[in-house]
């Protein structure tokens, strides 16, 4: 077999690479339309697998990712060169046009030469997209922005000076944790949103501000959730893990960040610890403020600061009012303004009722429209358009949240007070107590439930606080609460409330309407008569104070055999009533009314629990043995009760025997107010009684002609006293204290705790009352018309042991000294008056110089009353202190 040679050629580099370039050159044009068709496939593809790649970039971002960069760059070069493949489609077939047959050649080898080697290279560049294409992510987690802005409305008014007080103390006070409370609707949640907003202009100040909703069902897990989301923690392996693994997380992360918290309406306390926060002290950096309808939430949440949101003054309500109608609706008729001031101020300045009203009427052009809001607003607003739906469900979810069924009955009993009425809280519980409400039915345990639920109701603030122990209900949540009390069942009884209080009544509603209804209200209205016998089996409560009645039919009460509470207060009548039929009756107030005789048949309403007869100075006769007679008798209050002029069996006639004489019979009473006593025998007699020492919260010794004077001791045992009067004692010259026994033991036996008032007057003979250093809640104390009287307290008489660390009228709030001609001093030392709001000296010549220096009534401002000659002619410790109360000083011309 031969061998095969073949010849061999030596050349140089350059020669090589010529020939390689010939060839490629060659290539571009030969393969061209080889190369042309693999274009078009690989296009193909390169465009599935970026549709494929934004497919999942679209997934990603819509769960909040941001594409990444290099796939951002992909889609702009594989969108260049997807427009070079389409220019190249475009001028493809005149190129093949020019190839030879074969295609091995062309007619024009420069122009097919430059075609083929774009085709090559958009060919090769398709191809390497391809395969860059093939991305493990297309996207990350964005990172968070210190603080999500929030949206809010555009009007927002009357929150600044809460809003820069929460800001203040974000910033710049020592206070970790922030409650934020008040009624539904009122603005909380506004305000927090103006909070988190804030931040927006401030983000270098805290690493991260997170909001997390909370509302009536309350799941650590969703407070969780939020967090982890905006610390970037939250994906599927997140769901998966146990509360505390998440807690865990979320401490080492927050741990090391400066952040702020904001829970949005919170109704029970939420467990920092459990949710993983650092919990805040009142230094730390970190802060959480959370916002809540209840006060007491506050406490359990061991709030550093709580801010209470109250309803618009009218200035504020009026202005988002007027911006929800809209200028067009207020100027369309020279009436409406007028009436719609009128509408707003029925909303009682509650933002949410001003823009639900307010929208509601943006389309009412006639002032017969408004004229009608009017009448519905006052007469059953729940029938308002959007009240029901949007005010009234809102504000019942603080009702349903009551922690039970007493504490809501209670207060749908508030709505049948007039709107804006203060009520009474002792007077309301005396209510409470004889309607049989509250769970506890008698006794002290009662009373101190009832202050609980009031307690309760104004934490809910489903109540407001009054000054002189009064509460006030809103009139848009009594407006709720008539709603509500329409559609209830309580305690498996149908309840019926008809509420006409302050309509202009001047009859009583006729017969027809009394008959399934079981709490009625008449308050202040004009009615003049009570006429007729409405059959009302069911009906337990009756309010008819504030009449102008003068007739009452002697069967008017006949068919009322449930009444149990009846208010007579205020009203004209001066007769005695038919009322022996009240069977079941268990509270009678007649308290302002006019009556001149108490009607001998009461003795018969044996199940009596409360008589009220405060300020019936009319009435000339109690018939003996009536109040004797009453043995179910638990408050009895007496309050400036009876004129001077009494009949001759009259049990207030005489110096007061017969009056204790009856009191004593009384073994169940538990409240007794202001019983007037004439002689020391009487007063003797009455503190004798443990049972009247417990029980009297006030006393009223006058015309004492039998005594110069009183052991503080006999009056001490009234260990509930809370007002003592004295007046017109001409003979009295000293309330004596004994300063006998252990030390330790003396401020307890002369220790007047309860006293929190006392009223001197026309007592000529009287020269001081240092006793009242032993009252240490005593409030308010007046002292006139002691021409003696030369010192209030004369410290240097009591035993030093006595009073060490004992502090003089720590708490006095009001200070009262008139016509004291001989008074020297109030008190030869200095006394700090921690609480003092006003000191009135009035006629007190030789009065020079008052208890102050610059350390009393530190931090608050004193209002100091007086004549203008004895300011002027005062003498101070030094110009300091002068100048410290100069401007305190109010002049009387009196």
């Amino acid at each position: 077999m031969g061998n095969v040679c073949s010849p061999s050629f030596s050349c140089d580099d350059t020669v090589s690479h010529c020939l390689h370039c010939t060839v490629r050159r060659a290539g571009y044009i030969c393969q061209l339309q080889d190369n042309l068709h693999n274009l078009e496939k690989e296009l193909e593809k390169l465009i599935e697998a970026r549709n494929d790649v934004m497919i999942k970039v679209t997934v990603a971002e819509q769960q909040a990712m941001k594409r990444l960069e290099q796939v951002q760059g992909w889609f702009s070069r594989v969108q260049d060169v997807e427009t070079e493949a389409e220019k190249l489609r475009g001028q493809s077939s005149l190129a093949v046009q020019q190839l030879c047959p074969g295609g091995f050649c062309s007619k024009n080898c420069k122009s097919s030469y430059k075609f083929g080697k774009k085709v090559y290279k958009t060919l090769r560049a398709v191809q390497n997209l391809r395969s860059e294409g093939d991305f493990k992510d297309v996207a990350q987690l964005l990172p968070e922005n210190p603080v999500d802005e929030r949206p809010l409305a555009p009007t927002v008014v009357g929150l600044q000076l809460t809003f820069e007080k929460l800001w203040r103390c974000l910033t710049e006070e020592q206070a970790g944790i922030i409650g934020i409370y008040g009624m539904g609707g009122v603005g909380k949640t506004t305000l927090l949103t103006q909070i988190n907003n804030k931040f927006l202009d401030f983000p270098n100040n805290f690493d991260v501000v997170i909001w997390a909703v909370v509302s009536k069902d309350l799941e650590l897990e969703k407070i969780q959730e939020r967090i982890a989301k905006k610390i970037g923690f939250f994906n599927e392996s997140w769901k998966r893990k146990s509360l505390d693994d998440k807690a865990q997380e979320i401490f080492k992360i927050l741990s090391k960040k400066k952040f702020v918290l904001l829970l949005d309406d919170i109704w029970e306390p939420v467990d920092l610890i459990k949710v993983g926060l650092p919990l805040p002290t009142s230094t730390s950096a970190s802060k959480v403020v959370f916002t809540t309808r209840e006060f007491e939430v506050c406490g359990n949440m061991e709030a550093h600061k709580s801010f209470k949101v109250e309803c618009l003054r009218y200035e504020d309500a009026w202005k988002l009012f007027e911006a929800k109608v809209g200028k067009e609706v207020l100027d369309s008729h020279p009436n409406i303004p007028e009436l719609a001031e009128t509408v707003a101020k029925e909303c009682g300045g509650l933002p949410l009722a001003l823009i639900v009203v307010g929208r509601a009427m943006a389309c009412k052009k006639t002032p017969q429209e408004w004229e009608h809001a009017i009448e519905v607003l006052r007469s059953s607003a729940s029938k308002f358009s959007g009240m029901e739906r949007r005010v009234y469900s809102r504000l019942k979810f603080s009702y349903d949240f009551l922690p039970s069924d007493t504490t809501r009955f209670c207060l749908l009993y508030c709505s049948l007070f007039p709107e804006d009425f203060r009520i009474n809280i002792e007077d309301l519980i005396d209510c409470w107590i004889c309607e049989g409400i509250l769970d506890e039915y008698d006794g002290m345990r009662a009373r101190n439930q009832g202050y609980s639920v009031i307690g309760t109701l104004v934490h809910a603030c489903l109540l407001e606080e009054e000054e002189d122990d009064c509460v006030k209900m809103h009139d848009v949540i009594r407006d709720m609460a008539l709603w509500i009390a329409s559609t209830i069942d309580h305690e498996e009884e149908k309840e019926k409330f008809l509420v006409l209080p302050g309509v202009g009544l001047t009859e009583a509603p006729r017969i027809g309407m009394w008959k399934d209804v079981t709490r009625m209200s008449l308050m202040n209205n004009k009615i003049g008569s009570l006429s007729g016998s409405p059959t009302c089996p069911n009906l337990r409560t009756l309010f008819l104070r504030g009449q102008h009645i003068d007739v009452i039919q002697s069967n008017f009460f006949q068919s009322m055999i449930s009444l149990r509470v009846l208010d007579f207060s205020f009203n004209k009548w001066h007769s005695a009533f038919q009322i022996s039929n009240l069977i079941s009756l268990q509270h009678l107030c007649l308290s302002h009314s006019e009556i001149q005789k108490l009607p001998e048949e009461l003795k018969y309403l044996v199940n009596l629990k409360c008589l009220k007869l405060e300020h019936t100075c009319y009435l000339r006769r109690i018939p003996p043995e009536v109040i004797s007679n009453l043995k179910m008798l638990r408050v009895l209050r007496m309050f400036r009760c009876g004129s001077f002029e009494q009949e001759e069996d009259s049990i207030l006639r005489g110096d007061g025997e017969p009056l204790v004489g009856e009191l004593l019979c009384l073994k169940h009473i538990n409240v007794l107010t202001m019983i007037t006593l004439r002689s020391l025998h009487a007063l003797q007699r009455f503190v004798s009684s443990p049972v009247l020492q417990s029980s009297t919260r006030s006393l009223c010794l006058q015309f004492l002609d039998d005594s110069k004077s009183i052991s503080v001791l006999s009056l001490a045992s009234l260990r509930q006293l809370e007002t003592l009067d004295l007046f017109s004692c001409e003979n009295l010259e000293e309330l004596r204290s004994e300063y006998t026994g252990e030390v330790e033991n003396m401020r307890v036996t002369h220790g007047f705790h309860s006293l929190h008032k006392v009223d001197i007057d026309l007592c000529s003979k009287l020269t001081h009352v240092t006793c009242l250093i032993f009252a240490p809640n005593l409030k308010n104390l007046r002292i006139k018309n002691c021409p003696s009287m030369e010192e209030v307290i004369k410290i240097d008489e009591v035993p030093a042991e006595a009073v060490e660390n004992l502090i003089p009228f720590a708490r006095l709030e009001f200070l009262r000294l008139v016509y004291l001609e001989k008074l020297r001093s109030i008190c030869s030392n200095s006394l700090p008056f921690p609480c003092l709001k006003e000191l009135v000296v009035l006629h007190c010549q030789e009065l020079k110089k008052l208890p102050l220096n610059c350390n009393s009534v530190s931090k608050r401002k004193l209002i100091i009353k007086g004549n203008e000659w004895w300011w002027k002619f005062l003498q101070w410790d030094d110009e300091a202190t002068r100048k410290a109360f100069l401007p305190c000083f109010m002049f009387i011309a009196w």
